[in-house]
């Protein structure tokens, strides 16, 4: 169970009187379950009508410890059964009626009466093609696009790792919105650019004979991957002209 942290000051910025949360404390709750996770996703959420704060006057969020939970429910689905958001927004609604659900699994199922194999977790988890598809809600002339402008590609073995989940479920809600993959092409470049820099940085760690330099090459990776994401979002925030709060 998610425990929220108590204490903080009582400026508004963090826990008040009435025991909801900031955004920023929300996000450091979560920080220990989903390493992942930004302020960036969370009102991605949001404004996908998954998690509905509460508002102040001045248009800060506030969250209550029921939106933490069904926050962290949220992420769960997402990580653990690669479940476009569509799906999840289903689940979530038959749950407020009561009705009992049941979740599908994407990855190795249980065979007749035998005990169960283990769900195997995104950070090793690899999906067929199939799979892909009814975790993303596309069919493959969607997947053949996409795959055409390089947005997605599959591993040496045909299988994909479960990012490309990720990244398909983005491309369809973009799509929504009118973006065609095609127009994607500039960001996957970008993507591409950012990438060869954070391994320029750490390539002379990955080429260490000492095991440990090694590991933490890769662990310097995750954190520089990190920041460019953030450093991305804040770059087109600012060309948009955009400030949230």
């Amino acid at each position: 169970m998610l425990q929220s942290p108590s204490g903080g000051a009582r400026s508004g910025t963090a826990a008040a009187d009435s025991g909801l949360l900031s955004i920023g404390t929300v996000l450091n709750a979560l920080r220990d379950e989903f390493p992942e996770v930004t302020i960036s996703k969370i009102r991605f959420l949001e404004s996908e009508g998954l998690i509905e704060p509460q508002r102040t006057p001045s248009g800060y969020r506030k969250f209550s410890a029921g939106d933490v939970e069904r926050l962290a429910h949220v992420l769960r689905m997402q990580r653990d059964h690669y479940l476009p958001l569509k799906v999840i927004r289903e689940h979530l609604e038959a749950m407020e009626r009561g009705e009992a659900v049941q979740l599908p699994v994407v990855g190795r199922q249980r065979t007749g009466e035998d005990v169960p194999e283990p769900v195997e977790r995104p950070t090793v988890a690899r999906v067929g093609r199939a799979e892909l598809l009814a975790a993303a809600g596309i069919d493959e002339g969607e997947l053949k696009e996409w795959e055409s402008y390089g947005l997605i590609a599959p591993l040496e073995d045909g299988v994909y790792d479960a990012e490309a989940v990720t990244v398909a479920s983005l491309v369809a809600e973009l799509g929504r919105f009118g973006i065609e993959p095609r127009h994607l092409r500039v960001m996957k470049a970008a993507a591409d650019r950012e990438a060869g820099l954070v391994d320029q940085v750490v390539a002379p760690l990955k080429r260490h004979r000492n095991p440990q330099t090694r590991a933490h090459a890769e662990a310097r990776a995750k954190e520089l991957a990190a920041l460019t994401v953030k450093l991305h979002a804040a770059l087109v925030q600012t060309a948009l002209g955009v400030r949230l709060p």
